[in-house]
């Protein structure tokens, strides 16, 4: 990126900053004056973050205010904000029942981030540290949120190539649709060797208030402790926490029930 496009990038974000006075709009002179910049200038910013949904401009006094994509971003941080807060304790549980590394993912296009988690006691344990992204695929978060995003975006999804990262990572468009569908029906999902020879995991789905999937929660550990029976036990106590969780976030089997009806 060249000196010209980073300062125009440090520009945009200066004047989207100046929004947090909360005036009811602002006027392109107004915005020059306080950021010491030509008004031809200011308005290329402006024009370039209208058509991006950033800003709208008023059409009775000409002037800019935050746009619907600002609020949207907004939201997204103030979820992620509670969901830290409300996954916390539950991870610390869910990792002492089950004596494994737990953790909390979201999706962010074709990606999986980890943006909570909690290290085993085993000696022999995983390394999956905080800000992680890994391929959605090919992990059990990734096919808890794959299987309850919308349907035209998972369609989206499984239209592109899937990487193979292991002999065991499912690649077939119409294999993965199938394991989805029987993530949504039972409720969690698993991943054995996908990702990672020798690495296993699985994960249930968090809600919020509206009853939306908006993270994954689950345990990883070698495939060695990951029989079938323990699997079964560790899926149970997936599914609680994550709706431990999703109470957390305000979601309740009535909402869910209303969300369902609706």
């Amino acid at each position: 990126m060249t000196d010209a496009m980073l300062s125009t990038v440090r520009n945009a974000a200066r004047l989207l900053k100046e929004f947090r006075s909360r005036e009811a709009s602002l006027g392109v002179s107004e915005l020059a004056r306080r950021l010491d910049l030509g008004k031809s200038n200011v308005h290329r910013l402006l024009t370039t973050l209208v058509a991006e949904g950033l800003l709208e401009q008023e059409s009775r006094t000409g002037g800019y205010r935050l746009g619907v994509v600002m609020f949207e971003l907004g939201e997204a941080v103030r979820v992620h904000l509670d969901l830290h807060a409300a996954a916390g304790p539950v991870l610390a549980h869910l990792r002492d029942q089950t004596g494994e590394s737990s953790q909390v993912g979201v999706l962010d296009g074709d990606e999986v981030v980890y943006v909570d988690r909690l290290e085993s006691a085993h000696s022999l344990r995983l390394f999956t540290e905080t800000g992680r992204r890994v391929p959605a695929h090919c992990t059990s978060s990734g096919k808890v949120l794959l299987a309850h995003a919308p349907e035209h975006e998972r369609e989206a999804f499984l239209a592109r190539p899937l990487a193979t990262l292991t002999p065991h990572t499912i690649v077939d468009a119409a294999v993965l649709r199938s394991e989805l569908a029987t993530v949504r029906a039972r409720g969690w999902a698993e991943a054995i060797n996908e990702r990672e020879i020798g690495v296993a995991s699985l994960a249930a789905p968090i809600r919020d208030l509206h009853g939306d999937v908006v993270a994954a929660v689950s345990i990883g550990a070698p495939v060695a402790r990951f029989g079938a029976v323990p699997r079964r036990r560790f899926a149970r106590a997936l599914v609680e926490a994550g709706e431990a969780v999703s109470r957390r976030l305000g979601w309740t089997e009535e909402s869910a029930a209303r969300g369902r009806e609706a």
